[in-house]
């Protein structure tokens, strides 16, 4: 397995729309394999393919006390499946250092292929449903970051384009 370099806000490669997988390979499974020692070392409890630069509908996630309980999802379908919003602080391994209050709604069902490529059909609701539409949104080309005001994403895109300058 190998870690991979995660994308930072404001790459322009985090707004590419990721394209659906359409054999689960060999590939893909060792694509989840580094997607999940990546986002465990990171550490954080969701990552989508997009963050990664590899522009295929993959997500993991595992949002365990114990970080026992990977998930993968392939090709992932979410519904409402309540409009009531709960707010949540989020924050993203693609936006380092930055918690910001978000809206989503709160349950949520979703039909995905596993690891194994078969289809399945889960509900999730409180954390788990968050992480996922917030997975999904990077597989749309979506930030959580435009959730929020402009003047915010602003002071957000200039620090970290600070922090990436003094790296370089």
């Amino acid at each position: 397995m190998a870690l991979l370099e995660i994308l930072e806000f404001p790459d322009p490669r985090l707004r590419t729309e990721a394209r659906p997988v359409a054999d689960v390979s060999d590939d893909t499974r060792t694509l989840i394999d580094n997607m999940l020692e990546t986002m465990y070392a990171a550490p954080g409890i969701g990552l989508a393919a997009t963050q990664v630069n590899v522009h295929q509908r993959v997500l993991v996630m595992d949002v365990s006390d114990d970080k026992s309980k990977p998930l993968v999802f392939i090709n992932p379908e979410v519904t409402v499946l309540d409009p009531e919003q709960g707010e949540y602080d989020e924050g993203c391994l693609s936006v380092p250092g930055f918690y910001e209050t978000v809206s989503r709604p709160q349950r949520v069902a979703v039909t995905a292929l596993g690891r194994d490529g078969k289809p399945f059909h889960i509900q999730m609701e409180g954390l788990a449903a968050i992480c996922l539409q917030h997975e999904v949104d990077h597989l749309n080309g979506k930030l959580f970051v435009d959730y929020l005001s402009v003047l915010k994403r602003q002071r957000i895109r200039k620090k970290l384009e600070k922090d990436q300058r003094e790296r370089a």
